[in-house]
């Protein structure tokens, strides 16, 4: 068994709505049926107890190896603690030959699970050693590593619950949450809305005692210390005991509570300038450790914090006592699990000696052994829920610490006996303020009930209704992509939307070239979601970028799909048949909102099945109104776009707005069919994301078929009296659609030049030029730039054999290179003459056209 070409499906994709990893796998013979291998069933449960069945009970069917891959990887993810469920194996139409998908929620987790599988499947297959438990060790590892941490996460999930699309953009904390100009960013629990300064206040606990003694707030009072001797001196001229502790530290760290000797002191000294330079003396504060959690101006929950602490029981030693503690399945290492495992360091080690014991003591039956003097859950501490009991006044101190500051998010530590009742009555004071305060606490709080604290993290970004997200309106087909989302991104610019674009030409924002080349596929969608000046959004969605990775997004508002006619690139990919690119193509439409719109053709059978998969409703177009698709919607009071009496029609029920062609420029009048489906089809979609009538029938008349509108597209030119069209046809559907346009203009003498795509299949080359070959008196073929894995002359060669027989073509060139091929078209026409240009290198073709027109 061989696998190959693993890619991760990063979005709704050809298989499911899940992001998955996608792979390629070869399977010998033998490999066709695992029945066949004598004990490799037997082999692989031995290794894996927790492998899926293979099929269903009472069935008896060959299964291939790799299926086996396929669930193994799935199960090896799930039995580490992955939430995954989905995965599928696919036969193709090669022997042997099979597409294996299995879902993943970390892409590195899915990938390392896949070649942990293969592993699995070789060691049984070879009767050899496999470490399960180390295998499902790693994945754990990586997952806790790789994936958000349990207060990004929480807001996460909030914002998904919310229909609020996400997009991490590192692989730690920093998230973005909904599309372009309407999108919100966190980093952990900290809000974009959060200012630098507001934040350097909060790391200065000093200045920040400072602001909120001035607002009223009581605090303890202290001043920083150059050594451990001005640190004693502070002690006392404060008052014993103090606390001592980093200036600037966060999660508790160098942090000493209740001195009240010099020695205690230079301890803590030492260890707080192990994390910074600055340190800082304070009265100690008696009581309890609370933590207060202000969201928006408002307080969202509270908790008090115990430190790691342990009950003797006459038997153990602390050091057993703590490894029992740490065999809760709720404690870890790091930051993901509820609360962390208590650590035996120094730091410990002198909390013990203070209360008279060791590591190896047995402390007596009930008493509490503390192991350090702070309560951060960071170091082992426990939290109990206590928001229902804060008094009023409290939170109002602690809602005014976090104005003060100017946080949005804030945690407020106080120390008091209770919560119940004001700070000022039990001599209690607030001892820190957090940015981007740790949530674990008020999530899984050890004792009590969780907080929806991320909900209301989202809620302070995004007001009751706004899911954060801009109108997406997503362009697939076969041909008439092109120019269907610039003519769409037209529209919605003359609604008054700043619009993001990307197609095969490149990347467009607001008109703007940021990137060229084709730009067609996901990743260049993406970076116009995440762009701040998109308020709409029109992307090309072309089958190669869909096959890579998916989609871009989860959801779309409209989703247009122009034709599938007889399709284009089929063989490729294992996209075979019209049947396979169809299903490929209506993933748009698989992924319309709800409240969404599929814009689909009426007169192409394969697109109006996709109606069936759209959860949204339907807008149907097609030049005639009576076809019977386009009739039966229309009579159940759905949209539809059609032609009559010269206009383009807009109707839903009673309602019908009429754009007469001949103010249509791109359409000529009405005589370019193509041009009139791609209008049709863009009103529609326009229609969908509400733009005003008005705005419409401006954008249609100002959008020309120029270059610099439409470049490649039936770009029309007036050349020494003879008329010049350059298009980037490519396929035999559009040709045929060239023809029918041509054939309306009038010309003393047709020519045409042409070369073709080589990742096409032989018989598509051959029919562009049998079709060419009936409609043009010369054809002038040329090898284009990429032969795309063809040998030299092998692409002109199949044209050459399309125009055997050919009805009309009298005279037949080959010429090595576009512009040569151009320049020679040029210099044999004549006035009067029509001649189609169909070029390859769009940019460069057009500017070399237009450099030859400039000379006349």
């Amino acid at each position: 068994m061989q696998v190959s070409r693993v890619r991760a499906l990063r979005g709704p994709n050809l298989w499911s709505h899940h992001t998955s990893v996608e792979a390629i796998v070869a399977c010998t013979p033998d490999e066709d049926c695992v029945g066949n291998l004598a004990g490799f069933e037997t082999r692989v449960r031995a290794r894996f107890p927790a492998l899926s069945p293979l099929q269903p009970t009472g069935h008896d069917d060959s299964i291939p190896m790799a299926h086996v891959l396929e669930l193994a990887a799935l199960d090896l993810q799930a039995q580490a603690g992955c939430p995954v469920t989905f995965s599928r194996t696919t036969a193709t139409l090669e022997r042997g030959i099979f597409q294996v998908v299995v879902e993943y929620s970390e892409e590195a987790v899915g990938r390392l699970a896949l070649t942990l599988a293969e592993q699995l499947l070789q060691a049984a297959f070879d009767d050899t050693a496999f470490d399960i438990d180390n295998a499902l060790a790693q994945l754990r590892e990586l997952d806790e590593d790789v994936r958000l941490g349990p207060s990004t996460g929480s807001i996460v999930q909030a914002a998904v619950a919310r229909n609020i699309p996400f997009r991490r953009l590192t692989d730690g904390s920093l998230v973005t949450f909904g599309w372009g100009s309407r999108q919100r960013r966190i980093q952990a629990a900290e809000i974009d809305r959060t200012g630098a300064i507001a934040e350097a206040i909060a790391q200065d606990k000093e200045l920040t005692k400072k602001l909120l003694d001035a607002a009223g707030v009581p605090v303890p009072h202290g001043r920083v210390a150059l050594d451990a001797d001005d640190a004693w001196a502070a002690a006392l001229e404060i008052g014993l005991p103090v606390v001592i502790k980093p200036k600037d530290g966060n999660q508790g760290k160098g942090v000493t509570v209740n001195i009240t000797t010099r020695e205690q002191m230079h301890a803590g000294f030492a260890a707080a300038s192990e994390f910074r330079d600055d340190i800082l003396v304070e009265r100690y504060l008696p009581g309890n450790d609370f933590r207060l959690l202000v969201v928006g101006g408002k307080m969202v929950a509270a908790a008090r914090r115990d430190p790691p602490q342990v009950t003797g029981d006459g038997a153990k030693t602390v050091r057993q006592l703590v490894d029992q503690v740490n065999l809760d399945p709720r404690r870890g290492n790091g930051h993901s699990t509820p609360l962390t495992k208590i650590r035996f360091d120094d730091i410990a080690l002198a909390s013990l000696a203070t209360q008279g014991y060791e590591a190896d003591s047995v402390p007596p039956r009930g008493r509490r052994v503390i192991l350090r003097n702070n309560a951060n859950l960071s170091t082992g501490g426990a939290a109990t829920d206590v928001t229902d009991d804060v008094h009023p006044e409290v939170a109002a101190r602690a809602i005014a610490a976090a104005h003060m500051v100017g946080l949005d998010v804030c945690g407020v530590d106080l120390v008091c006996d209770s919560v119940l009742k004001p700070i000022e009555e039990q001599h209690g004071g607030v001892v820190e303020v957090n940015a981007a305060p740790g949530l674990r606490m008020h999530l899984t709080p050890s004792f009590g009930k969780g907080r929806p604290v991320g909900e209301a993290i989202v809620a302070s970004m995004f007001a009751d209704g706004d899911d954060g997200r801009i109108p997406v309106v997503a362009v697939t087909g076969t041909n008439g992509k092109t120019t269907t989302v610039r003519l769409i991104a037209h529209l919605l610019t003359a609604g008054g939307l700043r619009t993001g674009m990307t197609n095969t030409d490149g990347v467009y924002i607001e008109g703007r070239r940021i990137d060229s080349g084709d730009c067609s596929g996901p990743r260049s969608a993406r970076n116009v979601l995440l762009h701040p000046d998109v308020d709409a959004a029109v992307f090309e969605t072309a089958r190669g970028g869909l096959l890579r990775e998916g989609l871009a997004f989860d959801r779309c508002q409209v989703a247009v799909v122009t034709n599938i006619g007889s399709g284009d690139h089929l063989g490729l990919n294992y996209i075979t048949t019209l049947e396979d690119l169809a299903v490929l193509k209506r993933v748009i439409v698989q992924n319309v909102a709800a409240n969404g719109m599929a814009v689909l053709n009426a007169n192409d059978p394969v697109v109006v099945r996709m109606a069936d998969n759209c959860r949204g409703a339907v807008t149907f177009f097609g030049a005639d109104v009576h076809h019977e698709v386009m009739s039966m919607h229309r009579a159940q009071g759905k949209r539809v776009v059609f032609v009559d009496n010269g206009d383009i029609v807009a109707a839903q029920g009673k309602t019908t707005h009429r754009m007469a062609l001949s103010e249509v420029p791109i359409t000529r009048n009405g005589a370019i069919g193509f041009q009139v489906d791609n209008v049709m089809a863009s009103v529609a979609a326009a229609w969908a994301v509400d733009m005003p009538w008005e705005a419409i029938r401006a954008g249609l008349a100002s959008f020309a078929g120029e270059s610099d509108n439409a470049p490649g597209r039936f770009n029309v030119f007036d050349y020494r009296g003879a008329t010049v069209i350059a298009d980037y046809g490519h396929n035999p559907d559009a040709i045929l659609a060239l023809v029918g346009a041509v054939e309306s203009m009038p010309a003393k003498r047709r020519s045409v030049v042409i070369s073709g795509a080589g990742d096409r299949r032989d018989q598509d080359i051959r029919q562009q030029t049998e079709i060419l070959g009936a409609a043009f008196d010369d054809v002038l073929l040329y090898q284009d730039q990429c032969q795309r894995g063809r040998q030299d002359g092998e692409v002109v060669a199949l044209l050459r054999q399309g125009l055997a027989g050919a009805k009309r073509t009298s005279y037949v060139d080959e010429i090595n290179g576009e512009f040569v091929a151009i320049d020679t078209a040029l210099a044999r026409l004549m006035p009067g003459d029509l001649c189609l240009i169909l070029i390859d290198q769009v940019d460069e073709a057009l500017a070399h056209i237009a450099g030859r027109i400039a000379e006349g």
